[in-house]
């Protein structure tokens, strides 16, 4: 017998304010045209004054909770992965844990950007199957709104705020691919690339939050490549093939991107969860928000096979095979 990570609930929460393309027409020299064309990003969502990374985190893991129809008290542990933490230190998980009355177990951050999440999945995963913990809220919050440069056309446009959250737990399985749950992950990294993408500040450099800075064309040919590449490793690790997927649920950073990787995988975009034109590059919270709003439409399934991919700065990549 082997024990599994299963999907037992999924949720997301989006700020209220809407920030369509026009938003930028009056602040930098671009057009809703132009960014649709070079993204796909018609809208985004950006906080509210005073609304962080852990409140929205917190929607987001209470609507997990309800999906799942279970308690706080039967969580055992809290990841998140950010690269907006409301503060230095504490983690934002371990307020997501105040925020949610868990008064038992345990929370940390994750930092691996865009790829956040999939790396708060792995090491979800891990700690399921090696005994440490029974169930794990896994959830992607980012407030990138906080960290843009407004006067960088190039960028500015590109993101949005948000949060998602997947509730894991322990279940048995027999150990083929035909299990529910986790099947496989994969991840790298390489820090070569670091320019590619980065904020330009830091506790022990500036001593400033910084803003971001991206090398846009460079980063893209890494983007497919490397997208690519770590779905076939995931999905050989599973015993799977590409003709076994039923979605692809990518990291919402460009359309063109999703469009490359899906088309190196040899699938059509019919089997791929797009969500990037409502939401932006929401970062680490872009799957898990992706998945919540897939269910949602009907379009994933109990039994589905997901490959759930990313790529974010250090460059840090990665993906997840996974039944649902």
């Amino acid at each position: 017998m082997t024990t599994r990570a299963v999907v037992r609930g999924v949720g997301h929460y989006l700020p209220e304010q809407v920030i369509p393309n026009s938003w930028f027409e009056s602040r930098v020299d671009t057009s809703d045209e132009w960014i649709v064309s070079r993204s796909g990003i018609e809208r985004r969502h950006f906080a509210a004054p005073g609304e962080t990374t852990s409140h929205m985190a917190i929607h987001a893991a209470k609507a997990a909770l309800s999906d799942a129809g279970m308690r706080v008290d039967q969580v055992d542990t809290i990841i998140v992965a950010t690269s907006t933490p409301d503060l230095t230190f504490p983690s934002t998980a371990t307020m997501v844990q105040e925020g949610l009355g868990m008064e038992q177990g345990y929370g940390f951050d994750v930092q691996a950007v865009c790829a956040g999440f999939v790396f708060a999945l792995a090491n979800a995963n891990a700690l399921i199957v090696s005994g440490q913990s029974k169930s794990v809220l896994v959830i992607g919050a980012e407030t990138f709104s906080r960290i843009l440069d407004m006067e960088d056309r190039a960028t500015c446009v590109l993101f949005g705020d948000g949060a998602g959250a997947l509730l894991l737990e322990a279940a048995p399985g027999d150990g083929s691919s035909a299990d529910r749950g986790i099947l496989s992950t994969d991840l790298n990294s390489d820090g070569r690339y670091r320019e590619m993408l980065y904020v330009d500040g830091g506790v022990s450099t500036t001593g400033t939050a910084g803003k971001l800075r991206m090398q846009g064309n460079p980063l893209f040919r890494q983007a497919v490549e490397k997208l690519a590449a770590t779905a076939d490793t995931a999905l050989a690790k599973a015993g799977l093939g590409h003709d076994d997927i039923d979605w692809i649920v990518p990291h919402q950073a460009n359309i063109r991107i999703i469009q490359g990787t899906a088309k190196k995988l040899g699938l059509s975009m019919d089997n791929v969860v797009v969500t990037v034109q409502d939401h932006g590059n929401t970062s680490a919270a872009s799957i898990p928000l992706a998945l919540s709003v897939g269910k949602s439409r009907g379009q994933i399934r109990e039994n589905d096979v997901l490959v759930v991919e990313a790529i974010g700065g250090g460059l840090a990549w990665g993906a997840v095979v996974l039944r649902w």
